[in-house]
């Protein structure tokens, strides 16, 4: 599947702000046999006085921009074409949870990829007891960690709402548990939180999700989002698979990849500080354009 992709996020501010540096995680990322970028090209308005982009340590893009003068919005301009491939449902080769907890043990490798970043609680996604019992759940009717993984995402779906209006952007997981609603990033988190707490290394990705419009309508300018979804450590033979609770199903040719990590803050898409008064408003508007 080949892809364009456009974003743009505009922040506007109430008061003047100098002084700001940010770092900005929007660009897709190459993955070998999965998905690959054809170009990419990254704009701002106004124009940085620094930039420089680096690869962080989960093989994210990263680019740093910085300003010393004084502006009144800050708008993020990505133009990209992605290939991406279209693999089947892989078979599963995973193992049981015990079996699983053996490879682990086994394992030296402390990369970016290394299942072992992925198993204890990070910055926003705590361990919870009520949250690890329901993963047990899906790991209890389940003979396997592949399956297990799929049982759970799909009992995300079915037990909760997704509501926008329900939580926000710093919203944690034990909180959109006890609500039973939310958005993706609550989904993704929730799955993580559960599975890491049954032992089963699990993270975030965040990307973009193609949107398909119903049949006879129009394709709307704007209406794709950026997304995210979980990836699941599945053992040696299995390797990371992607699960999308928000939509029930495994991660496929329409999620194209920004990149991961242990949850959102390792990814998301723009972090940084400012020095201003008042407060600010934000727009994203995002296009997935399939290529024929």
């Amino acid at each position: 599947m080949l892809y364009d992709v456009r974003l743009e996020l505009h922040y506007h501010y109430e008061a003047s702000v100098h002084g700001d540096r940010h770092l900005v995680r929007v660009a897709p990322i190459s993955i070998p046999h999965v998905q690959r970028v054809i170009a990419s090209s990254l704009r701002f308005d106004p124009r940085p006085e620094q930039e420089t982009t680096f690869t962080d340590f989960f093989g994210n893009t990263v680019t740093t921009i910085a300003y010393s003068g004084y502006h009144d919005h800050l708008d993020v301009r990505l133009a990209a074409r992605v290939q991406v491939e279209d693999i089947h449902a892989p078979a599963d080769l995973s193992p049981t949870l015990d079996g699983l907890k053996q490879e682990i043990a086994g394992m030296w490798s402390l990369s970016g990829d290394s299942p072992h970043h992925f198993l204890a609680a990070s910055p926003r996604v705590p361990l919870d007891p009520e949250i690890t019992s329901y993963a047990r759940q899906s790991i209890a009717r389940t003979a396997s960690v592949h399956a297990a993984a799929f049982d759970l995402c799909l009992a995300i779906h079915r037990d909760f709402k997704y509501d926008k209006e329900a939580t926000k952007v710093d919203t944690g997981p034990v909180e959109a548990f006890a609500l039973k609603r939310g958005v993706c990033q609550d989904f993704a988190h929730v799955m993580i939180a559960g599975l890491r707490g049954a032992g089963i290394p699990a993270g975030y990705v965040s990307g973009f999700l193609r949107t398909i419009p119903p049949k006879g309508k129009p394709r709307l300018e704007g209406a794709d989002a950026m997304h995210a979804w979980v990836r699941v450590w599945c053992g040696q033979h299995a390797g990371w698979l992607e699960f999308d609770p928000t939509n029930a199903m495994l991660a496929g040719p329409d999620h194209i990849t920004i990149g991961n990590g242990r949850d959102y803050s390792d990814v998301s898409p723009i972090v940084g500080v400012l020095r201003t008064s008042g407060q600010h408003r934000a727009k994203q508007s995002v296009d997935v354009v399939r290529i024929e």
